[in-house]
């Protein structure tokens, strides 16, 4: 079997709208490496977009999952409701940042979360308008895509989006945008466009995904939440890319000294199965009446036994020291690069979240260019990376977290060789 036999099969039976980053169609997956259906190996820098943060196929996942199979796959929580979701609710309920009662609910998918956290402002406040910022991501349904900080490629050609949902600029000092920038932008949102009273919440990356691994400065996110308290607005943490592990921290928000009313998480919460939640007060969870809220796979027992390993290998592996020992090493070997590659103006992330942003030297501006043809070259080396950011220039790294310490040496010397010689054409 070919890959581009597969290739073109799929031309002709799935919609172009579903975008591919690679033309390798996997065959099997181990932690951090996947062999295609050629038997060709890679090494595995996307995670499935931040998903295996624990690696494919962690062997207490599969365990757990294979237990839970020989049990029952699906009741729905809402008809025949089971003990292991109530159980992972009082887990996330515990861990979450904020010395305040909270509860939780269990959905399928990082834009399902992001809408069920609307749902709850929207209800628990009485208002009907939300903030959002540039360049943050929140999903492809249309409250998230109205949510969601970017144009291309997301909101094209679909149409009139949900109505009071505002954005404002994301402080990013590389680009020009500061803090106090983006305050002032608030404030003026504030006079022209939107009354604070009518705000329900507003939602916030504390690292953006999509948007280039930009992370929220402590200041703003003091600032943000200081707002939200003196308006009686919702403060919204989107963990969906950030939580479990991946910042260095269980959830990027414990990087704050603040804490968000709802967070809203996804992706590596079952290290592969599909599985998202949203927790927060108790008392805004509790605003919703029995009915509105929930979905017939919301909660799924093999997503939630999955959970519960997920939970319970970051604990036994130490995963959030692990990711700063990773982070260090990935942001001490760019720094290395980028002493003579002046393409490259900045290496950022927390944890093993992490991020390096090219521009074209002579031009003075973002290249979506040369960040592209690193990945090509990568890739054709067998490391597989993501790109992201607005102007699409900056390459993101989401490595498992379990990665084995040789095949992150292996890893970062592609890495190395792949820039050099990009910068060298």
């Amino acid at each position: 079997m070919k890959n581009s036999a597969i290739s073109e099969r799929k031309n002709q039976s799935i919609s172009r709208g579903v975008g591919m980053t690679t033309q390798i169609y996997a065959d099997r997956a181990e932690n951090s490496e996947i062999w295609d259906v050629e038997g060709r190996r890679y090494i595995d820098f996307s995670s499935g977009i931040a998903v295996v943060n624990t690696g494919h196929r962690h062997p207490k996942v599969i365990e757990a999952v294979k237990a839970q199979l020989d049990r029952f796959t699906h009741t729905c929580h809402q008809v025949v409701p089971y003990e292991s979701y109530v159980r992972l609710a009082e887990r996330l309920n515990g861990m979450l940042p904020g010395k305040f009662d909270k509860k939780t609910i269990f959905v399928t998918t990082g834009a399902e979360a992001v809408e069920n956290a609307i749902k709850i402002a929207r209800n628990a406040t009485g208002r009907p308008a939300v903030i959002a910022f540039a360049g943050g991501f929140h999903g492809r349904t249309f409250m998230g895509m109205a949510l969601t900080g970017k144009v291309v490629p997301y909101k094209v050609g679909f149409g009139a989006m949900p109505a009071d949902v505002f954005h404002a600029p994301f402080p990013v000092a590389l680009h020009g945008v500061t803090v106090a920038d983006s305050l002032a932008a608030l404030d003026r949102l504030f006079k022209a466009d939107v009354d604070p009273a009518r705000v329900a919440a507003i939602i916030v990356e504390p690292v953006q995904g999509e948007g280039g691994f930009y992370e929220a400065p402590r200041d703003f996110m003091t600032a943000l939440r200081k707002i939200c308290d003196q308006h009686g607005m919702l403060l919204i943490a989107d963990e969906v890319q950030t939580g479990f592990a991946r910042t260095g921290k269980m959830f990027a928000m414990d990087h704050h000294e603040v804490a968000p009313d709802i967070t809203t998480m996804a992706k590596s919460l079952a290290g592969g199965f599909p599985l998202s939640a949203v927790t927060g007060r108790a008392e805004i969870m509790d605003a919703p009446n029995p009915g509105g809220l929930g979905g017939t796979y919301g909660g799924s027992p093999t997503g939630v036994a999955a959970a519960h390993a997920v939970l319970d290998v970051i604990e036994e592996e130490k995963l959030c020291d692990r990711a700063n020992t990773l982070g260090a090493r990935l942001k001490q070997r760019l720094q290395s690069i980028r002493d003579d590659t002046p393409e490259i103006v900045d290496i950022r992330g927390p944890g093993f979240m992490n991020a390096v942003e090219f521009n074209d030297v002579k031009k003075g501006l973002p290249s979506a260019e040369i960040a592209n043809a690193v990945r090509l070259k990568a890739l054709d080396k067998g490391l597989i990376l993501l790109t992201c950011g607005v102007y699409g220039n900056v390459i993101r790294f989401l490595a498992p977290i379990t990665i084995q310490d040789g095949v992150m040496n292996e890893a970062l010397d592609i890495l190395e060789s792949a820039i050099r010689e990009v910068r060298t054409a």
